[in-house]
């Protein structure tokens, strides 16, 4: 498959810019029922309710999957300018492990209402603070390789979203997986700033193998890393018009967001009723139909790492020799998990349902356990 190529260098955000980091999935509490994404299940039992996989060091390079992702932001902005938004069971680990990132830039919401309400609740309150600000939105618990190539497809990003885009970043497929979506490339932009970017023809939903296999058999298709940079007032321009009722209760949380004891009752009454759905669906999908959605292809390595088949693939280990990550033994296609109060013993080609022992832990009441 033939590459993009991003042969100049990366350019620094300008003091009017801010990038914010958002930890996707982003609340599980003891009070709610978490969501599949949101509870790591999927790498239960090293990830819990309390310490999900963005807080653990995956990869064995000291540094967990937040810090990570912190680190491939900071040389685009500053940690003045780099946010967070977390669920109250996550505030004073994230605190830990991100010493720089500054408390009134550490947004907690009180219960998990998916990718849309997260990343629109910061995008109002960036605006308040900054009518200019050019955001971007990551996930903390994703794996990014290719520092240069990362800061290159961004800063592509940035220029186009100056243009009053939403802006995608999506990743040259390596395989071809049934379990990420896909985006379809239309027109090049044709813009110096960004020889890249193209118009997002579509957004396709995760494939049957069939399918993938003919989507990487072209060069039209990137997988959908779920990476946005838009202007702030762009982002909540297009929340209006598609979900009024979501941008509206969004807005009067955020024009309390510096008065705590209206914050905290604003967020208490009006979060339970906002609509819980991913950006994709909520604003980028239809947005893509009227040509208001680009996309930077790019050629950094990406992996969600969406369950302990793909970490077998991201772990080192000699040759024909078992991957270990502390005391989890992944050997060929068995993966055996000791931890001090479970053993979990699986196959790989049965990961995934992983999650659903954790269900049934959560059913029986076994809290200990999770």
């Amino acid at each position: 498959m033939a590459n993009e190529q991003h042969s100049k260098e990366p350019k620094m955000m300008t003091s009017y810019e801010c990038i914010y980091l958002i930890s996707h999935p982003n609340i599980t509490t003891s009070q709610e029922k978490p969501s599949q994404a949101g509870a790591g299940t999927r790498f239960w039992p090293l990830s819990r309710e309390g310490h999900p996989k963005f807080l653990l060091d995956l990869t064995l390079k000291g540094r967990s999957l937040i810090q990570a992702t912190w680190d491939c932001l900071i040389p685009l902005t500053s940690a003045a300018r780099t946010t967070v938004v977390a669920g109250p069971g996550h505030v004073k680990s994230i605190r830990d492990q991100l010493p720089d990132l500054l408390p009134h830039n550490l947004f907690c919401e009180p219960g998990p209402k998916d990718s849309m309400a997260a990343i629109g609740l910061a995008a109002a309150v960036l605006a308040l603070r900054d009518p200019d600000a050019v955001i971007g939105s990551f996930a903390a618990d994703h794996m990014i390789s290719g520092d240069y190539a990362f800061l290159s497809a961004v800063a592509e990003a940035v220029e186009v979203a100056r243009k009053d885009y939403l802006v995608t970043i999506g990743t040259a497929p390596s395989h071809p997986s049934t379990g990420f979506g896909y985006i379809r490339l239309g027109e090049k932009l044709g813009m110096k700033e960004a020889p890249n970017a193209r118009l997002v023809s579509s957004f396709k939903e995760k494939p049957d193998a069939r399918t993938a296999a003919q989507y990487i058999g072209t060069d039209a298709y990137r997988w959908n890393a779920g990476m946005y940079i838009t202007k702030a007032t762009v982002l909540l321009d297009l929340l209006k018009e598609y979900k009024p009722a979501l941008a509206s209760g969004l807005l009067k949380i955020a024009a309390a967001w510096d008065d705590k004891a209206l914050h905290d009752a604003l967020l208490s009454e009006v979060w339970p009723t906002l609509e819980k759905i991913p950006i994709d669906n909520a604003v980028a999908e239809l947005a893509a139909a009227e040509g208001r959605v680009a996309v930077v292809p790019a050629t950094f390595g990406w992996d969600d790492v969406g369950d302990f088949s793909s970490l077998v693939d991201l772990l080192p280990a000699e040759a024909n020799q078992p991957r270990i990550l502390g005391d989890s033994h992944l050997v060929d296609d068995l993966i055996i998990v000791d931890m001090p109060d479970t053993l979990l013993v699986t196959t790989r080609a049965r990961s995934q349902e992983v999650k659903y022992l954790v269900k049934r832990a959560r059913d029986a009441g076994w809290k200990q356990l999770l």
